[in-house]
């Protein structure tokens, strides 16, 4: 059953514009001993650099929302991030497949260390729906902000950074972003010790992301 909740939030920012609703954005707390509370200073700074730059007016308290919670439904936009283990229960998987079918949207950023977790998780959610990279010309690399792919953040294993979504019906209900590291470039700047060139290409490509999730 899809929840009402995450219907009128997505029909109302649909119809209002993105820039000119008040909403609320969260963080996923998940089970299986990875660190969901990382980068804690994250989101609340891309919430600062939207509303100063892009004009929204997003809440800036950012909680975190357990992937079983009725409570996920009340938020149209959930970050999720970590360096290791996530685990889904079959109830958790439903809870967060029904959030995303019915609108809502959920950006994971891996911290390192995530990725071989978040792949098998991701196939309890849609397991007839493979993740494909999205492509340099695909909108979210162009909204406010002009991208060429994503901007390379931190720096792990010498990879490119890569772009990962689900698409339901035509809509992106999930991004994966890999090794880029966008949110450490969104924490306070003393934190990871990022450049302030590399905080802003990271803050504009989060920008970019919220964007396109609220008006695509």
């Amino acid at each position: 059953m899809i929840k009402f909740s995450t219907l009128l939030a997505f029909v109302c920012l649909t119809l209002t514009g993105w820039s000119q609703g008040t909403y609320q954005l969260a963080v996923l707390k998940y089970n299986g001993g990875g660190d969901y509370y990382a980068n804690p200073t994250a989101v609340p700074n891309l919430v600062n650099f939207c509303n100063t730059n892009l004009g929204t007016s997003i809440s800036k308290d950012v909680p975190y929302v357990e992937v079983g919670s009725p409570d996920l439904f009340l938020y149209p936009f959930i970050h999720m991030t970590g360096h290791g283990n996530v685990v889904f229960s079959a109830a958790e998987a439903d809870n967060l497949r029904t959030y995303l079918l019915g609108g809502g949207f959920l950006h994971i950023d891996d911290n390192y260390g995530m990725d071989e977790f978040i792949r098998v998780e991701l196939k309890k959610l849609f397991p007839n729906n493979e993740m494909v990279e999205l492509p340099f010309n695909h909108p979210i690399f162009h909204q406010k902000y002009d991208f060429n792919g994503l901007p390379k953040i931190h720096e792990h294993d010498e990879k490119r950074p890569q772009a990962f979504g689900i698409i339901i019906d035509g809509r992106l209900v999930l991004l994966y972003t890999y090794e880029t590291d966008l949110g450490d470039g969104w924490e306070n700047a003393e934190v990871h010790g990022n450049s302030e060139s590399k905080r802003q290409l990271a803050l504009k490509m989060g920008a970019n992301i919220l964007m396109y999730a609220f008006t695509q």
